[in-house]
C-alpha cells in the first residue's frame, strides 16, 4: 500500500514540475519574442477599443483576438509607430533622403490641333448676281493664292458700267467721275474698274480669286445659284500656322507665360517635333476638369498637322527656385492633408504633416514639415500612417492626466484667470500641503469665488509651455 501511495506522490510531483516548466518555457517564449521590448508593460488594450485598459494579458472580451502591450516608452513619444526589423522586411519598406534642389518646372498638357483663326478669310458677294461657274466644288479642298475659286454675274455692275465708258467718251470729266466713284461704291475694286478702263468694254463676268493659299473651310455657293450682296460664298482658312489648344492645370496656370517656347507632338508622326509658342492663356476655367485652355501658335510649313488631332505639349519653364525635394510616391494626399512618414531610426516611424508645392519629373517640392536630409518612407506608408493614427488615437483616448485637490483661497484675480491656493496635501503627486499659484482654464469659474473660500480643484499634472499649472475645474467645496 505505502508502494502504491509513493508511486502516485512521484507521478503527481512530475506532472506538477513538467506543468511548471511548460508555463516557464511559455513566458520565456513571449519575452523573447520578435518585436519585445525591455520597457515595462503599463496596461493592456484592445486596438478596437483602446479606450479600456486591462492589467493583465490575454484575450479581448470585444473581439476574438488577444490584448495589446502598452509600453512605457510608447507613452512617452506618441505618435512615434516602432516596427520591428523583421516586420519592416515584411512590408518591403523602402526609404529615401530629402534633398535640396532645383525643382524642374517642365509638364505636359494634352490638347487638340485647331484652325488659326487669325489667318481666316470670308469671301461675300459685293452685289446680286448669280454663279456663273464654281472652280472650287468641295470643302477643304486646297487652294493656291490666285487660284480661281468662282465666276459671277452682276447685272447691276453691267449697266453701271454702260454709264461710265459713255461718259468717259463724251468728254465730260466731272460727271466721268462720279461714275467711276458709283462703280465702287457698288462693289467693284480699283483693279476691276482698271481692266474696264483698259479695254474699253463692259465687264459681264467677274472671277473671284483665292487672296491666300490655304483649305476651303466653308463653301457656301452652288454653281447656278442666286447670291445676294452680303453672302457669304467661301471661307478660306491659311494651314501654314495652326493652333494647338492646350488644357493646363489650373495649379500649373502660373507656370505659363504668353511668348514661351513649348514643343507639341502628335500620333500620327511620333519622330517629328513641332515648335511652337504660347500664344494667350485664356481667361476662363473648366469646372469640370479645373483646366484653363492655352492657345499654342504652332508652324506648320508641310501642313502634317490637321484641326482635330491630338496633340501632347511640353511647357518647360525657365525660372528654377531651391527648394526641398522628395520623391513623390513619398506624398500621401488625404484630401485634407499632406503627410510623409518619416524614418527616424531604430525601427522608428513618425507621420508629419508637409506643405506640397509643385511636382515635376517625380519629385515633389515640400515647403514646410521636412529639412534636407532628413529619411521618408516611399512604400508600405499606408500601413504605417495607419499605425500612426491608431497610436494618436490611443494617446488622445487617454488624455491628460489630472489631479485633484482641496484648499483654501489666498489670492485671486479673476480677470488674468490667477489664483493662489492654500491645498492640503495630493497624494497622488506626493505633494506636501503648500501654498501655491495656478492659471484657470476656464476664467468664468471664478467668477462666483472670493478670497478666504474653500474650494475642491482639479489640475492637469504637467505645466503648460510657461511653467504654469492649469486648473481645468474649480468650485466650493460642498
Amino acid at each position: 500500500m505505502k508502494n502504491v501511495i509513493f508511486s502516485l506522490a512521484a507521478i503527481l510531483a512530475l506532472a506538477l514540475a513538467g506543468y511548471a516548466g511548460y508555463r516557464y518555457a511559455g513566458h520565456q517564449e513571449m519575452a523573447t519574442a520578435p518585436g519585445a521590448t525591455d520597457q515595462p508593460v503599463l496596461y493592456w488594450y484592445d486596438p478596437m477599443h483602446p479606450q479600456q485598459k486591462f492589467d493583465k494579458p490575454g484575450k479581448s472580451p470585444f473581439m476574438d483576438m488577444q490584448l495589446v502591450p502598452k509600453y512605457a516608452g510608447e507613452a512617452a513619444d506618441a505618435g512615434t509607430v516602432s516596427i520591428s526589423p523583421q516586420m519592416v522586411q515584411n512590408l518591403g519598406v523602402r526609404t529615401a533622403e530629402a534633398k535640396r534642389g532645383a525643382l524642374e518646372q517642365r509638364f505636359e498638357a494634352v490638347g487638340a490641333v485647331a484652325f488659326n483663326e487669325r489667318g481666316v478669310v470670308q469671301l461675300q458677294a459685293r452685289a446680286a448676281g448669280f454663279v456663273e461657274k464654281l472652280h472650287a466644288r468641295a470643302p477643304l479642298d486646297a487652294v493656291k493664292k490666285g487660284a480661281a475659286l468662282v465666276e459671277l454675274l452682276y447685272p447691276e455692275w453691267a449697266g453701271a458700267q454702260e454709264e461710265y465708258l459713255l461718259l468717259r467718251k463724251s468728254g465730260s470729266a466731272d460727271l466721268a467721275q462720279a461714275a467711276r466713284q458709283r462703280l465702287l461704291l457698288l462693289g467693284m475694286t480699283e483693279a476691276q474698274v482698271a481692266a474696264v478702263e483698259r479695254e474699253g468694254r463692259v465687264q459681264n463676268r467677274f472671277t473671284l480669286s483665292a487672296p491666300i493659299s490655304g483649305v476651303i473651310a466653308e463653301l457656301g455657293v452652288r454653281e447656278g445659284s442666286t447670291v445676294m450682296p452680303g453672302a457669304t460664298l467661301f471661307r478660306l482658312v491659311d494651314l501654314s500656322t495652326v493652333w494647338v489648344n492646350a488644357e493646363v492645370p489650373e495649379t500649373q496656370a502660373s507656370w505659363v507665360t504668353p511668348g514661351a517656347r513649348v514643343v507639341a507632338r502628335v500620333q500620327a508622326y511620333p519622330e517629328r517635333a513641332f515648335e511652337g509658342r504660347v500664344g494667350a492663356l485664356l481667361p476662363e476655367v473648366n469646372a469640370a476638369t479645373r483646366t484653363m485652355r492655352t492657345r499654342i501658335e504652332v508652324a506648320n510649313p508641310d501642313s502634317l498637322l490637321k484641326p482635330g488631332m491630338y496633340a501632347s505639349v511640353i511647357f518647360q519653364h525657365g525660372a528654377k527656385r531651391e527648394s526641398v525635394l522628395v520623391p513623390s510616391e513619398a506624398v500621401i494626399r488625404t484630401g485634407t492633408r499632406d503627410v510623409v512618414i518619416a524614418a527616424l531610426g531604430g525601427g522608428k516611424f513618425r507621420a508629419l504633416p508637409v506643405e506640397v508645392g509643385s511636382e515635376s519629373g517625380g519629385q515633389s517640392e515640400i515647403r514646410k514639415g521636412l529639412q534636407p536630409g532628413d529619411a521618408v518612407v516611399l512604400s508600405g506608408q499606408f500601413l504605417i500612417d495607419s499605425e500612426a493614427s491608431l497610436s494618436a488615437t490611443v494617446a488622445r483616448l487617454e488624455g491628460p492626466e489630472t489631479h485633484k485637490g482641496r484648499g483654501t483661497i489666498s489670492e485671486l484675480d479673476a480677470a488674468k484667470g490667477r489664483v493662489e491656493l492654500n491645498h492640503e496635501a495630493i497624494a497622488s503627486l506626493q505633494w506636501p500641503s503648500m501654498s501655491m499659484d495656478f492659471l484657470v482654464e476656464d476664467k468664468a469659474q471664478l467668477a462666483n469665488l472670493k478670497k478666504g473660500q474653500a474650494v475642491e480643484f482639479e489640475f492637469r499634472a504637467k505645466p503648460d509651455a510657461d511653467g504654469n499649472y492649469v486648473i481645468s475645474r474649480i468650485g466650493s467645496q460642498p
